[in-house]
């Protein structure tokens, strides 16, 4: 693998990543998911779940470490009324997959989430190059040709800041930890553990089984709002451990997202054709 097709798998490894440490990547479907239980906590959830659902965007930040792989931050906006949008800065902090970045010039990226393609500002140093345009377009139905197949897309269309909470709800031991205060705010403390076992909707099952996930644990902080202050995620997978940890603040904010110009903009697939590697 050339120096390049390592770089375009790393940027849509980490717009995935960025994204996921802001959402959640396993969460069911339905508002009424999870183990029947007389957990105190389960109303509560629900009507944080229907909350942070309806708030429709917010600012988010967040740290993420994958092993040894990689550890990024990600700071942006994100709105997930009608399918998920936003732009994030992710900045790699460690592991190969940066080491890898930096040899390209690359130490952050802008992604741009839209409804059919996110696009990742690889920076001067990449454009130069790689025939002088600055964006990469992955259009999510490609996806698949990076070996993430049609999972990723959906994660990379789907994922919401809400699902953070309704995971909870499928975790066969909920509870609320207590009252505690983050970064000024006044919140409750949830805590919980889900398996693959756990997770009633069977095609979530699958996919957390085909991206190697077999077990998590999740922390979630509410707000008297009832809207989601931070969440701290804990999931083993065949790869080793990763750990996810997100602030979340001025729900509301306007999110507007642009294209980026056609002109400084290059498919993904055409700049692994032209490097000399198939994509599919």
């Amino acid at each position: 693998m050339n120096r390049t097709t390592a770089a375009v798998r790393v940027a849509a490894v980490a717009a995935l990543t960025g994204l996921a440490a802001c959402t959640s990547s396993g969460a069911p479907d339905g508002p009424e998911a999870g183990h029947p239980s007389s957990s105190a906590a389960l109303p509560a959830l629900r009507t944080a779940e229907r909350a942070t659902q309806q708030a429709g965007t917010a600012r988010v930040r967040s740290t993420t470490v994958m092993g040894s792989q990689l550890s990024l931050t990600a700071d942006g906006l994100l709105a997930w009324r009608a399918g998920l949008s936003g732009s994030l800065t992710l900045r790699y902090t460690g592991g190969t997959a940066a080491t890898t970045m930096r040899g390209l010039g690359v130490t952050s990226m802008e992604a741009r989430y839209l409804h059919d393609a996110y696009y990742a500002r690889m920076g001067d140093a990449f454009a130069a190059k790689t025939g002088g345009r600055h964006w990469l377009r992955y259009g999510y139905e490609d996806l698949k040709s990076l070996g993430g197949g049609a999972d990723l897309a959906e994660q990379m269309r789907s994922t919401t800041p809400d699902q953070s909470v309704r995971l909870l709800l499928d975790s066969e031991d909920v509870r609320a930890v207590g009252e505690e205060t983050v970064k000024g705010r006044a919140t409750i403390h949830y805590s919980g553990t889900v398996t693959v076992g756990d997770v009633t909707d069977a095609g979530l099952r699958q996919r957390l089984r085909s991206a190697g996930v077999t077990g998590e644990s999740l922390d979630i902080w509410i707000d008297e709002k009832n809207l989601l202050v931070k969440k701290v995620e804990k999931s083993s997978t065949a790869s080793g451990k990763v750990t996810q940890t997100a602030h979340y603040s001025d729900y509301g904010v306007k999110v507007a997202v642009r294209k980026p110009p056609a002109a400084d903009t290059q498919d993904f697939k055409a700049l692994l054709s032209q490097s000399g590697t198939n994509p599919s």
